[in-house]
């Protein structure tokens, strides 16, 4: 009986351990999509802790479509059409707008 107790403790700390780490390591990556965009230190670190928090991962897989040379604005309409999810386009550019002007950090 101890044995599946232990083995139970031990699977539930593994499956923590891999949420936290999921979530860090996504925070990292939309960080640095973002640096990557040329946006400041400041904005992409408030946007990606806002980012992180608010949306699921799925949600933030599908940011991934917004990744790469944008160089006209066609192309980036095209690339948010291609998220098709409301919350994120609102979270996303709630977080743009709020981290620019400093309201959020």
């Amino acid at each position: 009986m101890m044995k599946m107790v232990k083995r139970a403790l031990m699977l539930v700390g593994i499956l923590a351990l891999l949420a936290v780490s999921a979530h860090l390591y996504a925070g990292w990556r939309v960080r640095a999509a973002l640096l990557d965009a040329g946006m400041s230190a400041r904005v992409s670190t408030c946007m990606a802790r806002r980012m992180v928090r608010q949306l699921s991962f799925v949600q933030l897989l599908k940011l991934q479509a917004l990744e790469g040379d944008k160089p006209t604005p066609g192309a980036w309409l095209r690339a948010l059409r291609e998220v098709d999810d409301p919350k994120v386009i609102l979270v996303t550019t709630a977080s743009a707008a709020l981290c620019k002007v400093g309201i959020a950090r």
